[in-house]
């Protein structure tokens, strides 16, 4: 365990980013890309390259894998195919996180939710596909909403949702984008050191850095269910 764990207290909501926070997805989602790249008549790209990519919506990823100077119309059929073969091969090699499942089973009562730039439906059926659902109140995809992370529109929707203030919740993430995230919208932010992005944290801090999910008990504490009298 980190020993450098500081405690925070009042959390009483999580927002939990998915790739590369609860899920290992990279290799499905690298199989994917490269398959459009086929598609589309291009070189296939390297594995940690696409992985460098991900984080800020399939949209954008495509882009980027497809390089400047890619039209848009180039752009929306690599993206189509990309979506389409991304649902069927979603959950070939897709696994949770080690510590990841242990971690949501110590929460307790504290409401959980899941904030990501992937696209909703994909997400819930991953969630799902893993037997995670089960742990989330909300799931909220890069398509719920006309903006994206690190827009704060789907975590201020949240905290409304769970009816919490900003300084109430934490969002959980491995990238940049989740830093900034809580910092648009005043929660407070963890990272995971594991995932897709956490290269990135070192340039934008969280207020705690965590290197399992497990940890993360140890940090806000576990909210018990009321004892009826």
């Amino acid at each position: 365990m980190n020993g450098k764990l500081k405690k925070i207290e009042g959390v009483k909501a999580l927002i939990f980013d998915l790739d590369g926070t609860l899920i290992d997805s990279k290799l499905d989602l690298v199989l994917a890309v490269n398959a459009a790249m086929t598609f589309m008549g291009r070189p296939e790209l390297d594995h940690e390259t696409i992985a460098a990519y991900v984080g800020n919506g399939a949209p954008v990823l495509l882009r980027r894998a497809l390089g400047e100077g890619a039209s848009d119309a180039d752009c929306a059929r690599a993206l189509d195919f990309f979506l389409r073969h991304y649902r069927e091969h979603m959950l070939d090699n897709t696994v949770a996180y080690p510590g990841v499942i242990e971690g949501l089973e110590s929460m307790g009562v504290r409401p959980m939710a899941v904030l990501t730039n992937k696209p909703v439906r994909i997400s819930q059926m991953i969630l799902d596909g893993l037997g995670m659902g089960k742990y989330f109140r909300y799931v909220y995809g890069g398509n719920s909403f006309e903006t994206k992370k690190p827009d704060p529109y789907g975590a201020n929707l949240l905290l409304k949702d769970f009816d919490v203030a900003a300084r109430e919740a934490m969002i959980v993430g491995d990238s940049e984008v989740d830093v900034q995230t809580a910092r648009n919208a005043g929660t407070w932010s963890c990272g995971v050191s594991y995932g897709l992005g956490s290269h990135k944290l070192e340039e934008v801090p969280p207020d705690v850095m965590l290197d399992s999910l497990a940890e993360l008990p140890s940090v806000i504490g576990v909210i018990q269910p009321a004892t009826r009298l």
